[in-house]
C-alpha cells in the first residue's frame, strides 16, 4: 500500500488535456506535460507564442502551500496581495487549498495564477501543471531553505534512527520533500528500514499536524520540514523544547513562488514585479516568516533548472516520475 500510494502521488493526475492546449509533435519538452513546449531548455514551460492561448484573467487567483489552518495565511498574505492588486491593476483572491494535489489540478485546470507550492510539490506543478517558479524567501543575505528533521518527543526513549524499529513515524503527503521522500529514501538506502516491515507509518496531511502529533504522543516521531516548527513555535502554537532531533539533513530550497506559464508576457512582468517590490518591513509576512533559520525578509529570485536541482536528484533516488497521466 504505502508504494502505490507513492506512484500514485508521483505520477497520477488522471485529467483530461483540452486539445487547444496540446502542442506539436516536434516541441521540446524534456519531462513536461505533452501540452507544454520549452525550447529554451531551462526546464519550465514557454509562454505559448500564439496569443489566443495567453491568459489575461480580470481577477488574479493565489495560493499558499496547503497549510492546517488557511485563515492564518490569508490574514498572513493579505498585504502582499494588496500590493500585488496594485501592481498588477487587477483583484486578487486568496485560494485556501486542501492538499497539494489540488492546488495542482487547480493550475492545470486555469483557475490558478500565483502560488508557492511546496518543495516536494513544484517539480510536479512544473511538469503537469506549468508552474513556473522564479522566486522563494530568503534573508536580506540572501540565505534561503530548511532542513528535514526527524523529531520525537524529548522525553522520548528514541535516541537514534535505530530506535525508531517498531515505532510509529508520521510523514505528512507523498508529494511532500522532507515530509517524504528524502526520509523514506534515507530510511530504506542508510538504514535498511522499511514500511510496514520495520516502523508504522502513517501520514498526517500536514507538517502541523505531524508536529502536533508528536506533541500529543499520536506518533513517537515524524519527518518535517524544521522552517513550519520555527515558525509554529513563533506563534506559540508549540514549545520547542517539547521535541528532540534525531536526524538533521542537507539544506533544500523553501517554497516556490511562481505563476502559471500562460499568462500574457506583459502581465508575468507586472507580477514578477510586485514581488520583488514588495516591502516586507512591518508586514505579516515579515511578522509571520521572519522567525525562520535563516529569517525569511525579501523575495529572492531564483531558477528551477538551478535551485531545484537537489530536490530533482532526490525525486530520482526514490524512483518518482513526473508523469500526469
Amino acid at each position: 500500500m504505502f508504494r502505490r500510494a507513492l506512484l500514485a502521488a508521483a505520477c497520477g493526475l488522471g485529467l483530461a488535456l483540452p486539445a487547444a492546449a496540446q502542442t506539436a509533435p516536434d516541441c521540446p519538452r524534456g519531462q513536461l506535460d505533452a501540452r507544454f513546449c520549452d525550447r529554451d531548455g531551462d526546464l519550465v514551460a514557454d509562454t505559448p507564442t500564439d496569443p489566443r492561448q495567453q491568459v489575461d484573467p480580470p481577477v488574479l487567483v493565489f495560493a499558499y502551500t496547503p497549510v492546517e489552518d488557511p485563515s492564518v495565511y490569508r490574514r498572513v498574505f493579505e498585504g502582499f496581495l494588496n500590493h500585488l492588486s496594485r501592481v498588477t491593476g487587477k483583484r486578487t483572491q486568496f485560494f485556501a487549498v486542501q492538499n497539494n494535489a489540488a492546488q495542482i489540478e487547480a493550475m492545470r485546470a486555469g483557475r490558478l495564477h500565483i502560488a508557492g507550492f511546496n518543495t516536494g510539490g513544484t517539480p510536479l506543478a512544473v511538469n503537469c501543471a506549468g508552474f513556473v517558479p522564479f522566486a522563494v524567501m530568503a534573508s536580506n543575505a540572501g540565505e534561503f531553505g530548511y532542513e528535514m528533521e526527524i523529531i520525537v518527543r524529548a522525553d522520548s526513549p528514541i535516541r537514534s534512527m535505530e530506535d525508531l524499529r517498531g515505532r510509529s513515524l508520521a510523514f505528512t503527503s507523498q508529494t511532500s520533500n522532507s515530509g517524504f521522500r528524502v526520509p523514506s529514501a534515507l530510511l530504506r538506502d542508510q538504514f535498511n528500514m522499511l514500511p510496514d516491515r520495520d516502523f508504522r507509518a502513517a501520514f498526517s496531511g500536514s507538517h502541523q499536524n505531524s508536529i502536533m502529533g508528536v506533541a500529543n504522543r499520536d506518533y513517537d516521531a515524524a519527518a518535517i520540514a524544521n522552517e513550519v516548527l520555527f515558525r509554529m513555535a513563533a506563534r506559540n502554537v508549540v514549545n520547542r523544547d517539547t521535541f528532540r532531533t534525531i536526524y538533521k539533513s542537507a539544506t533544500f530550497p523553501t517554497t516556490g513562488y511562481g505563476m502559471a506559464h500562460n499568462l500574457t508576457p506583459q502581465l508575468q512582468e507586472r507580477i514578477r514585479e510586485a514581488f520583488f517590490t514588495f516591502n516586507w518591513e512591518g508586514s505579516e509576512l515579515a511578522r509571520e516568516f521572519g522567525n525562520s533559520i535563516p529569517p525569511m525578509q525579501r523575495f529572492l529570485p531564483i531558477t528551477y533548472r538551478e535551485h531545484w536541482e537537489v530536490v530533482r536528484q532526490s525525486d530520482a533516488a526514490v524512483g518518482v516520475q513526473y508523469r500526469c497521466q
